[in-house]
């Protein structure tokens, strides 16, 4: 049996899900996007730190007064860090932690 497939481009779907949803579902999609971008930036933000650092995740758990558990789902992406935590790992790391909105 000879089938043909036919694809679709991923932007195309996208697109075509963007536009059929609800105003209410596609706040939550924009939330959703905006907190798994953070996410994405913090875990880097977190590891590139560390590793320029030259200490393990035990060691900056240690430092900064948690687990190690929580330093790799931070740099994981699969917690999202409060600000506390930021600056005491950024005190563990010699640093201040410094925040700004840009417009």
């Amino acid at each position: 049996m000879n089938s043909t497939m036919t694809t679709t481009p991923w932007d195309q779907v996208r697109q075509e899900s963007l536009a059929a949803m609800t105003e209410t579902e596609r706040a939550e999609y924009n939330a959703a996007a905006i907190e798994a971008e953070a996410r994405l930036q913090l875990a880097e933000l977190v590891y590139h730190a560390r590793t320029a650092a030259g200490i393990s995740q035990t060691e900056l758990a240690q430092r900064a007064g948690t687990r190690q558990s929580v330093i790799s789902a931070i740099e994981n992406g699969a917690q999202a860090p409060g600000g506390i935590i930021l600056a005491r790992i950024a005190h563990a790391l010699g640093g201040t932690l410094s925040i700004h909105v840009a417009a």
